[in-house]
């Protein structure tokens, strides 16, 4: 509607084609914007400046846009309509009418978009505007406040704000409170009493700073914080959904995570590898294991394995699924609820819909699959090195081949096809596409044919029926084969007119499921090879017709119905198991066995041809190829046994039942721009690309023209961990900050944008963010924070800075913090004396499976909790999503099902009912109180003993009395299972 100097401008809400309303514009009423000015943009104007169009720069479709106007002047001027391109090029007097081309607008027509300017332009909001400019808080670059040399920055700024706000600081906690809190922060785990009693009496001034050092340095650390990581990007060892199918090979993912956080792996390659460590970091084992990050979430076994990507509910779970890898990548690393922009603009944040599809097509070849790979680096050198020599001389051989087949002509393609039947292994798994299947019947002669267009008149020389072989429910072999049946062929599409090469009446045969059906032509002519089975086959109350696969050869021995259209008078549709192209995909039971003598002399025959094409030099070359390509294949089953699997995000290239990017095999799926997240109305496609709002990181990625798929997830990850992306560090540190302080600096850890918390100390945010950047240690960042005397704070309360800041946000002491479900069940089985420390490897199970097969059933009140397997830290629990353990349950442990940036802490019934209760406490009390007895020889000793061990003090008189009354009276083991109910165990002080 507008000229090619117009501005790039938007303007409705959703373009639908309707009649406008005829009416006579009066300026004095109200102009509707649905009502009346929506249909003329419809009928004049969408055709060329609609969402699938822009010609000049130009589209009606988004309200912001319009009213900022370009450089031509504003499209629309709210109120003045004199001054608005619109009204100027659509006036009947314009030299530069528009549309250009049509019928003009009339004269009530632009008097009602008059009317509506002069009213303000007022129209309903569609979602379709993006938020302010990126200049909230959290987009804006680092800086680091200067502080007073000598001074923690952390202490300095918060210290501030606390005399800013009229607030005092508390003292320093005692040494007993100091190193519990420690233990229980930085490795999840209480001290012994005598760990306890040795730091109290070192009266060094380094002693603190060299517990930190000591407990950073042990392998628990890392089990302790990959627990908070996992919590926030929702790792799950089970998919979730109906299907709740176990992962078995998940765990790779978290031994990753503990050992980054042991080797304290910088935080930039941290984050990429867990995005494209396959590409950038390959032959490596943490960027391969990494790439669990992208696999973490819930996925829909149902709409990926048993709906294909053709159906509109197989296209909702892959976009769903893309929208998990988008939501927990941008979520984990830059707290940021861009999954809001996939049917809209985001609301809030400058956030654009076809940003959120961008980052879609980042991820659109990836899938979750399992995959194996060496563990060991060498290894996996020399298996690199050892494919890369078969490639190379398969190659050659290939090309060698080709050129055989190329001269010996029409002789060679049938005898090689009949090798290959011939020397399938023993077990070649069937196909899941098992082939046609007409609609049922009640009668058992009623008939059902089947045919398929050859493309163009072929003279057969034999029609060969495959029949099937379905398993499901034990079918079993024959499945469907017609009792009485004809073949026909013609080139009449009707079959008014054909010649019958078959009439059939096939009762007795051996092995129906390995022997097929062949019959001779005589040389017959025709494009179409019909089969009418007059006689259907049983199947339980009532009659079918199934074929796995109708092959036409021509005298060449070329199959020509292969991959040719099928028609049916009926059809049961059921894929991949049943559907009409299954007949001519060339997929179906292996026939029946040759004999040796009819298998050297193929293999003969092939060898000569071979000779006659290459000559003596290519064969012997040919035969050189093959051997070293033998000789590789034992080289690399050597190696066999040091493979891992993983459950991962990778490149998933189809096949099988799980069809992976189905008919884009392994390439990248188109992506495009869904209005209201619709997947039945994709818009404009879009490519791969980051948030173009982040200043300072450019999130248009410019890849060359055929770039690989994991380009795409490498130009993400460069983008993620660039210096200058402020979110990255920021969303971290405050991670980290929040972990030690119950709370984080932005209350919402997640949600930087501008529905989230402000910071409530923006400088030490800010000075740890920088940190972190620079050094690229998270345990630097821990020091920094446990060092501070605002970390090492009193948690007691203080009545007159209660009043003035009742929910401590100034930290004006340490929060009190309750032990999360891990740390209380940890520290249950250490001081019972039954912790087993050995890390890494499979997941144990707290639980046992009914009915596995379907949609199993997790059982947890049937586990032994006296198995000693599952004795280990709860960080190597295996974790399901549908159904959660109960005693961890019922001490706030995370959903998996959901990204937990932050756990709730509650205090509940059901909590002290777990604790005296559940099988493991009971379990665990018996041997606490076995570990006790042998440390006293009175009751008064061995309670003593008992909470020494679970909170690193000796009891009060008062307490130990009471302690040793019970026992006396209830046993040892009640005794125990009180002191595990104390308030004082599960809390961190």
């Amino acid at each position: 509607m507008l000229v090619r100097s117009a501005p790039h401008i938007t303007l409705i809400a959703i373009l639908l084609a309707c009649p406008t309303s005829g009416r006579t514009a009066d300026p004095e009423k109200p102009v509707d914007f649905d009502r009346d000015v929506q249909p003329i943009f419809a009928k004049h104007c969408a055709s060329c400046h609609g969402a699938a169009s822009a010609k000049s720069g130009l589209r009606l479709d988004r309200r912001a846009d319009a009213l900022a106007g370009g450089d031509s002047g504003k499209v629309i001027v709210p109120g003045k309509p004199a001054d608005s391109l619109l009204i100027q090029l659509v006036s009947p007097d314009a030299d530069r009418q528009m549309p250009p081309k049509g019928a003009r607008l009339t004269a009530e027509e632009v008097a009602t978009l008059r009317a509506w300017i002069d009213q303000g332009a007022k129209w309903p909001d569609d979602g379709s505007a993006v938020a302010a400019p990126a200049d909230w808080w959290s987009f804006k670059p680092l800086t680091k406040a200067a502080v007073p040399v000598g001074t923690n920055p952390i202490d300095h700024f918060v210290r501030a704000k606390l005399k800013e706000k009229g607030l005092t600081p508390s003292p320093e906690a005692d040494r007993r409170t100091l190193i519990r809190r420690l233990y229980f922060d930085l490795i999840g785990l209480p001290p012994t009493p005598e760990e306890v009693e040795a730091f109290v009496a070192d009266k060094k001034p380094t002693a603190y700073e060299a517990l930190v050092d000591r407990l950073l340095a042990l392998p628990q650390y890392g089990e302790r914080w990959a627990r908070h990581w996992l919590d926030v990007v929702h790792f799950g060892e089970t998919h979730g959904y109906d299907k709740d199918q176990p992962r078995p090979n998940a765990w790779p993912y978290r031994d990753y995570v503990i050992r980054a956080f042991n080797r304290d792996k910088p935080y930039g390659q941290f984050v990429a590898e867990q995005v494209a460590g396959d590409v950038l970091y390959p032959g490596s084992v943490d960027g391969v294991e990494a790439l669990g990050f992208l696999a973490a979430g819930p996925w829909d076994f149902i709409g990926h394995v048993e709906v294909p990507e053709s159906k509109i509910d197989g296209k909702v779970a892959r976009h769903l699924d893309r929208d998990d890898f988008v939501a927990n990548t941008i979520g984990t690393f830059m707290g940021l609820t861009v999954h809001c922009a996939q049917c809209h603009n985001h609301k809030f944040d400058p956030i654009s819909q076809e940003d959120y599809y961008r980052l879609q097509a980042v991820f659109s070849a990836i899938d979750r699959t399992d995959k194996s790979y060496d563990a060991d680096p060498k290894i996996a050198a020399q298996r690199t090195a050892l494919e890369a020599r078969k490639a190379r001389a398969t190659v050659r051989a290939a090309a060698l081949e080709a050129d055989a087949r190329k001269k010996a002509g029409t002789e060679l393609p049938p005898i090689e096809m009949q090798i290959a039947e011939a020397t399938k292994p023993a077990g070649t798994p069937k196909p899941p596409e098992y082939g046609y299947h007409s609609a049922l019947s009640s009668k058992q002669d009623e008939p059902k044919w089947v045919q398929v267009d050859l493309g163009q008149s072929v003279k057969l020389e034999r029609v060969v029926i495959e029949p099937c072989h379905d398993e499901f429910n034990n079918i079993g072999a024959g499945f469907g084969f017609p009792v009485r049946f004809k073949i026909e062929v013609s080139d009449d599409p009707t079959f008014r007119t054909s010649a019958v090469i078959a009439n059939e009446t096939r009762t007795d045969f051996a092995n129906p499921s390995t022997t097929p059906y062949t019959a001779k032509t005589n040389e017959t002519s025709g494009r179409y090879v019909r089969v009418t089975a007059t006689k259907l086959a049983p199947r339980q109350n009532d009659y079918i017709l199934a074929i796995a696969e109708l092959e036409a050869f021509d005298a060449t021995g070329r199959n020509r119905a292969r991959g040719q259209p099928v028609t049916a008078l009926d059809s049961t549709e059921a894929p991949v198991r049943w559907r009409k192209s299954n007949l001519t995909d060339g997929l179906f039971p292996p026939g029946p066995k040759r004999t040796a003598a009819e298998l050297a002399k193929l293999t003969d025959l092939r060898a000569s041809l071979f000779r006659k094409a290459l000559g003596e030099t290519g064969v012997a070359e040919l035969a050189a190829l093959h051997a070293e390509v033998t000789a590789t294949d034992s080289e690399l089953a050597k190696l066999a046994g040091t493979r891992r699997t993983a459950y991962i995000g990778a490149v998933h290239t189809g096949g099988g039942a799980f069809s992976g990017t189905g008919p884009f095999g392994g390439k990248p799926r188109p992506i495009h721009v869904l209005p209201r997240g619709d997947v039945t109305k994709p818009a404009k496609e879009v490519a791969p690309g980051a948030l173009v709002s982040v200043p300072g990181v450019n999130g248009n990625f410019h890849l060359p023209t055929g770039h690989t798929e994991g380009a795409r997830r490498a130009a993400l990850a460069k983008w993620l961990a660039d210096a200058n992306n402020p979110l990255t560090w920021r969303v971290m540190a405050n991670r980290v900050w929040q972990y030690h302080f119950g709370r984080g600096l932005v209350d919402t850890p997640n949600d930087f944008g501008k529905m989230g918390q402000l910071p409530t100390h923006p400088e030490v945010l800010d000075c740890l963010a920088a940190d972190l950047r620079e050094h690229q240690s998270v345990k630097k960042l821990h020091k920094a924070i446990v060092m501070s005397a605002t970390y090492r704070q009193v948690s007691t309360a203080d009545g007159t800075n209660a009043k003035r800041d009742a929910d401590n946000r100034y930290l004006w002491r340490q929060n009190r913090r309750k032990l999360e479900a891990e740390a209380v069940r940890d520290s249950i089985l250490a001081v019972a004396g039954k912790l087993d420390l050995t890390p890494g490897g499979p997941s144990f199970r707290d639980f046992v499976v009914e009915k596995p097969e379907h949609s199993p059933h997790y059982q947890y009140h049937l586990h032994d909790p006296e198995d000693p397997a599952s004795h280990r830290r709860a960080v190597y629990r295996f974790v399901v999503r549908s159904k959660q353990q109960p005693f961890m349950a019922a001490l706030d442990c995370a959903d998996p099902s959901l990204a937990v940036e932050k756990r709730n802490e509650t205090l509940t019934p059901q909590q002290a009912l777990a604790l005296l209760n559940n099988a493991l406490a009971v379990a665990m009390a018996k041997h606490f109180a076995a570990r006790v007895e042998k440390l006293g020889t009175t009751d008064a000793e061995r309670v003593t003993a008992a909470v020494r061990l679970a909170l690193g003090r000796a009891p009060t008189v008062k307490e130990r009395d009471a302690l040793a009354a019970y026992a006396r009276e209830f046993g040892l083991a009640n005794a125990c299972r009180v002191v595990l109910n104390l308030n004082e165990f599960v809390f961190v002080d």
